[in-house]
């Protein structure tokens, strides 16, 4: 439970690690070992005041779903309306409190032996989204609509629904282009367990999104440097490039951000969604082979909070288009739109 079962969720979304890490850590996105049913009816007493039997028709005591700060139910209410209902663990938030108290002190002890590696944006990050990802309809309960439907990574289940994996990655891409670019509220965790793939919609599927306690509401001057930020990529104007890195506080690192959003060096000649040549592959290996633990330790520090959730939601999907085999280029040119 809490901020490890996290670190594991985030850890199966990245397509860098091995497959077999991917498979084993992935069952902590939305199967997690649950937590004993008695103590889960006991949560609901304590937060809506009355017992399971006087509020629903009927509650499933195996959830359909376990994860790091929860686990969810099945319900049917007196109405006869199938809910989903977020049970909260008992006692997580004192555990979050000693995970974070723990991982503060290896932080700084890390930085301390090795001053390179320092890792404080990460929990300074992790505080601010956990403490609204706690917070439920009451403090501890939070009942839902309930939607059925498929992980978003699940090839197998799409392949048999006959759904194309190609475009619903495009659409995911669409979704998530217009929540950052459009309105600046943007879903901070995005794993496939909290993506279904309905049958329901007017192409054949629709996407469910889940689990809405982590968003972000981006500040509106940075999301508009943001699209500023991608219209020079995709222009390869490198002085706007360099002005918005000096408007994030990251000028001496803004030959970077083609690097880390379009896998392409600042001075790159290739137009997005192109091959690059060999010798552009090249250059990149080379200035990938001179950045030290110490240079992204400082670049991820000088990072404002908005970009770092962008960085960390890009890379979720990046992963997600990477196993439903979809190329590179459909995330490029929809941003680019």
């Amino acid at each position: 439970k809490g901020f490890y079962v996290q670190a594991g969720q985030f850890a199966a979304s990245l397509r860098q690690i091995p497959k077999e890490y991917m498979a084993t850590l992935s069952v902590l996105q939305d199967q997690a070992v649950p937590c004993d049913f008695r103590l889960i009816k006991e949560v609901i007493r304590r937060n809506l005041g009355k017992d399971c039997t006087d509020i629903f028709l009927s509650f499933d005591e195996q959830p359909i779903a376990a994860a790091s700060i929860a686990q969810v139910h099945r319900a049917v209410l007196k109405s006869h309306e199938e809910v989903a209902v977020k049970v909260q663990y008992p006692g997580l938030e004192r555990l979050m409190e000693l995970d974070m108290t723990t991982m503060t002190f290896v932080s700084e002890f890390v930085a301390w032996l090795f001053p390179e590696y320092r890792f404080g944006w990460i929990l300074s990050g992790f505080k601010e989204s956990i403490s609204a990802e706690l917070d439920l309809t009451t403090r501890q309960v939070l009942t839902m609509q309930f939607c059925s439907g498929h992980k978003v990574d699940d090839l197998e289940s799409l392949k048999k629904l006959g759904i194309d994996a190609n475009k619903v990655a495009k659409a995911l891409v669409e979704v998530f282009a217009e929540m950052i670019f459009v309105h600046g509220f943007v879903h901070g965790d995005p794993h496939p367990g909290n993506i279904l793939v309905s049958l329901n919609g007017p192409k054949g599927f629709s996407l469910v999104l889940l689990d809405h306690g982590m968003y972000k509401e981006l500040n509106e001057g940075f999301r508009k440097k943001y699209c500023l930020l991608w219209k020079a990529m995709i222009l390869q104007n490198v002085n706007e490039i360099e002005h918005v890195g000096e408007y994030f506080g990251i000028s001496s690192y803004a030959r970077y951000l083609p690097l880390i959003f379009t896998g392409r060096l600042i001075n790159s000649k290739t137009t997005l969604g192109k091959e690059m040549t060999v010798e552009e592959r090249k250059n990149v290996r080379e200035e990938l082979k001179v950045l030290t633990m110490g240079d992204i330790s400082s670049f991820m520090e000088c990072l404002p909070p908005d970009l770092l959730t962008i960085l960390r939601t890009d890379g979720i999907l990046r992963s997600i288009l990477s196993k439903l085999g979809t190329s590179s280029t459909v995330r490029l040119l929809t941003y680019a739109k």
